[in-house]
């Protein structure tokens, strides 16, 4: 009798063979033309700067918006099971979500209208 978790490691070791496969691949074919360019950081269209004393604030426009559709994004994600098991919680389940979309969609408001979406 063999055991049952044998096709589960084979499948894990095939991915992790293909995984790092896949890596060594473009390392060995892949070209290496390096430049200035490539090399340097990417910093969300903004010219990567050095932090001086004088040069003011940094600009957070990009991590707020990276948050705002973290946030909705997680919306979403627990909308997913509500829709799924909505027969079975009835009532209950619809004023929940209610709720929850209530209390979602007034920061959205609120930061809609503060302008926390316009890229200016």
């Amino acid at each position: 009798m063999t055991n049952p978790f044998i096709p589960i490691l084979v499948m894990a070791a095939l991915a992790l063979l293909m995984a790092i496969g896949g890596v060594a691949a473009s390392a060995v074919i892949g070209p290496k033309r390096y430049n200035k360019v490539k090399v340097d950081a990417y910093e969300c269209g903004i010219q990567p700067s050095p932090h001086a004393m004088g040069m003011g604030r940094f600009p957070i426009k990009y991590y707020l918006v990276a948050m705002t559709f973290i946030i909705f994004d997680i919306e979403v994600v627990f909308m997913y099971p509500w829709a799924v098991a909505f027969t079975e919680l009835a009532m209950f389940g619809l004023i929940a979500m209610l709720g929850f979309l209530f209390l979602i969609t007034v920061p959205f408001i609120y930061e809609w209208r503060r302008g926390g979406l316009d890229w200016d």
